[in-house]
């Protein structure tokens, strides 16, 4: 009697599987999953060891937005994940974030609640305490500028509503747009956030310059206190 054993083949030699670096080659990267890209950033080893970490390293820290939440010693404390691969994937996470930041310039366009989101998701998302922003807007609505003007809890009694204004002011804005975050995730608009808004406009019906909206960003989400009617009169 044979006894034959059954091998199983590494993913590089299946005819119907081809390498992620190959399809990525001539379809883009866009027909890649998360865990390819991040096993290809990620680099040397088998490419299914590679995969294997790609795929844990995602499920345990949420996702891509979770991923960019780590910080070089997190994720080192995850299996399969040394000095170099951590940093190989914060630089390819930080070029990310750079490139949208390039991408939307002063000739950006906001016309909708959603546009000022997906403007600011990506690089506020992450952020483990409390940032104030303020897009500054010309009379198209076009981003003149965007203010970090405030790190820390947001609170209304602290907060001075003369210095939201001031580059507004400074480049002759039409409109301003208010974005913070909240490091625990959950964007829901506090009694606080609702006041600032309601401080805010009343400020800028005075100066001329209009609050189009207050938006607060969680992980991945964000919500419109316009859209949702708080803080905003009429």
């Amino acid at each position: 009697m044979t006894i034959t054993f059954s091998v199983s083949p590494r993913i590089r030699e299946l005819p119907d599987a081809p390498h992620p670096r190959q399809r990525l080659l001539s379809q883009g990267a866009g027909a890649l999953s998360d865990a390819e890209l991040v096993a290809l950033v990620i680099g040397n080893g088998e490419l299914e060891q590679a995969q294997q970490v790609s795929q844990r390293l995602l499920t345990e820290a949420g996702g891509v937005v979770g991923l960019q939440r780590l910080s070089i010693e997190e994720l080192q404390q995850h299996d399969g994940i040394g000095d170099v691969r951590a940093a190989r994937i914060k630089a390819a996470l930080e070029l990310t974030r750079r490139l949208v930041i390039a991408g939307f310039d002063e000739r950006f366009q906001i016309r909708t609640p959603s546009d000022a989101a997906q403007l600011m998701l990506i690089e506020m998302s992450h952020l483990d305490q409390e940032h104030l922003r303020v897009i500054c807007l010309d009379t198209k609505n076009r981003v003149q500028k965007i203010q970090t003007l405030y790190v820390g809890s947001l609170n209304s009694s602290l907060l001075r509503v003369g210095e939201v204004f001031k580059e507004a002011v400074r480049l002759n804005s039409a409109a301003i747009i208010l974005v913070h975050n909240h490091p625990s995730g959950d964007p829901t608009p506090s009694a606080d956030d609702i006041q600032v808004t309601r401080d805010v406009t009343a400020a800028g019906k005075l100066l001329d310059i209009d609050l189009l909206d207050h938006l607060i960003v969680g992980h991945g989400k964000w919500v419109s206190l316009r859209e949702r009617g708080l803080g905003f009169s009429g």
